[in-house]
This record gives structure tokens, sequence and C-alpha cells, in this order.
């Protein structure tokens, strides 16, 4: 039985790849950050799983990763654990630093001192390629592995840092390091302060008769473009990468791209809605520097690791209202 540690497993990402790795029969360690306000809800399956550990952890705290390194010498380590939200990593820089960077600097140290043989995934961004993008032979924008990379937020410069910290490891000390180039990937179990799961969360509530008649959904850049995937096909590629014969970084995406507004739009027709009707938009919402379209292409995940996504954009839009609207009944 293989022996996985995933560091931020109550996160969307975490409690999905944890399901898909109990699957495949592995034992997971779930690594939490402690908490007064402690939230499991995404994870209440995995704690009644007989080969799941729930176990605290602080990724900031150089001895607590040696400790716990050199207690499982895991044969994967999942790093998932950060501080992911754009706006915020404005307003806290450092800390989203002493997490995003400094932490897996501090993970890749105790591998490399107890347990090399562990493999390493990271989670890197799309928000690392910024306001770049190369543009193919029919004049179509996108990015892949190539792009440089011009990070527009302290949250996208903290990852791109960490990136180049796994490339360092891998090749200075043979590591087993990769990193997923992930695009945005949603579900039913984002986090509520993601524009996503904001919109579906207001329409569930305005279905259910939850909302006020003058209560309208505060958006910021409604025209910004994302590529859209769904978290349950983007954690199996982790997966995937560290069971590749090879370690290497990957972009994961769907090669589409939609913007805000085309998100609204497809999660309010569902009810022959007009979103225009509901939305106000305000400048609070709006990020000091706008990162205005991503699109990935990811060709090489798709030829080396035979992976592909299943979900598209009007199936994920689907999933999380009507999950949504469940959970607001």
């Amino acid at each position: 039985m293989k022996t996985a540690l995933i560091s931020g497993i109550t996160g969307q990402d975490g409690s999905y790849l944890g399901e898909y790795l109990l699957d495949l029969g592995y034992k997971v360690v779930g690594l939490h950050r402690r908490s007064s306000n402690h939230n499991i809800s995404r994870i209440e399956s995995l704690i009644k799983h007989k080969n799941f550990i729930l176990q605290e952890f602080d990724l900031t705290d150089p001895s607590d990763c040696s400790s716990t390194i050199k207690e499982y010498a895991p044969d994967e380590f999942y790093n998932l654990a950060a501080q992911s939200h754009v706006a915020t990593s404005f307003k806290q820089p450092t800390t989203t630093f002493e997490i995003n960077t400094v932490g897996v600097t501090n993970l890749l140290e105790s591998i490399r001192l107890h347990s090399p043989d562990t493999k390493f995934y990271q989670a890197s961004t799309s928000e690392m390629f910024g306001r770049n993008y190369l543009v193919d032979s029919q004049g179509e924008k996108y990015q892949n592995e190539q792009t440089p990379m011009l990070p527009q937020s302290p949250y996208a410069c903290s990852k791109l840092c960490s990136h180049h910290m796994v490339h360092i490891y891998r090749h200075s000390y043979n590591l087993f390091g990769c990193s997923g180039i992930l695009f945005n990937h949603e579900s039913p179990r984002r986090g509520a302060n993601f524009v996503t799961r904001k919109i579906t969360i207001y329409l569930a509530k305005l279905i259910n008769g939850l909302i006020k008649d003058d209560e309208k959904l505060r958006l910021g850049n409604i025209e910004a473009y994302r590529d859209w995937g769904h978290a349950q096909d983007y954690v199996k590629s982790m997966h995937m990468m560290l069971n590749h014969d090879i370690p290497d970084d990957y972009v994961i995406a769907t090669g589409k791209t939609h913007s805000v507004k085309d998100f609204l739009q497809e999660a309010f027709q569902l009810w022959d809605l007009d979103y225009n009707n509901y939305i106000q938009i305000d400048p609070e919402f709006y990020r000091p520097c706008e990162v205005e379209f991503l699109k990935g292409d990811a060709t090489k995940a798709r030829q080396t690791l035979d992976w592909n996504p299943e979900y598209n954009f009007q199936q994920l839009v689907a999933n999380m209202v009507y999950s949504d609207l469940e959970l607001f009944r």
C-alpha cells in the first residue's frame, strides 16, 4: 500500500484528491492547519475511511515539516496548501509568501534530508503567466509551458518562486518534483469567496427565495477571461504526474476560455433569467493589477500523460448551480 501525504486536505482539491487516492488503494494522510473554526465539511467521507489519517500540520514550521516527513517517509507528497486568494494576497503579501514560498522550501528541504525517494507535487497556477501569452498561426492567444511568466499579484509571484524552487531541487538534488500549472478549476466545493461560487450561491439563494428584492450580486471585472475546468478532472492529473517515469511540469487546462459574463449567462439561463437584472459592478472587487486573459494549451499533458478532462464548461456550471440549489433548498 502506497502512502500519500496531502497538505491542504480540507480544501477543494485536497478533498477530491484524497477520495481519488483512497479509491486507488492508497493510505492517505491528510494534513490541515490548526484553526479554532475548523471546517471539515469537504472531508467528512474521508474521515470515515479506514485508510485515512487526519493530522494537524503547519508547513511554515520547518521542524513540523521535518518530523512529519520523517514519520511517514511517504511515497508521494501533494502540496495543495496555500493562501490561494488573489485579492487577499494584495492585503497580506508577507503572509502569502510565508505560506506559498517559504512553506514549499521547508517541504523540499525536509524531503531532501529525510526522505529523498518521496515524489513531490507542487500546485502551481496559471496566474503566474499574468498578462503574457503566445499566439498561434490562426491568431489565437494561449499559454503553455513555454510561455514567459509575468505575475501580476503577490499570490502569483509567490507561486512562481515556489515553482522555480521545485525546478532547482529537481535538477540540483535529483528529487522527483513536479509542478502542475493548473488553470482555473472549480466545483461545488469551491470556496464561497471565489467568483464562480459567489455566482452559483447567489443564484441558488435567489431561486430558493432567500434573496431580498433589492439585494444585488456585487462583482468586479466581468470581462476577464478564464479557462475553467472541473477540479475532479484536474486532481487526476496530479497523480498522473507523480506516476510518470520522468518528473516534469505540465499545464493542465481545457483549452477553452470564457468570461465571467459568460459564466453568469450560462448559470442564470438555466432558469431563463437575465443576469443583468441581478448584478452590480463594484470597483471594490477590481484587482490593483488585472489579468484579462487565460487559456491553456495542455497538449503536453494529453500526449505525455494521456490526460483529458471529462467536464466541459456547460457541465461544470450546471454541476455547481444544481449542487448549491440543493445546499440552500
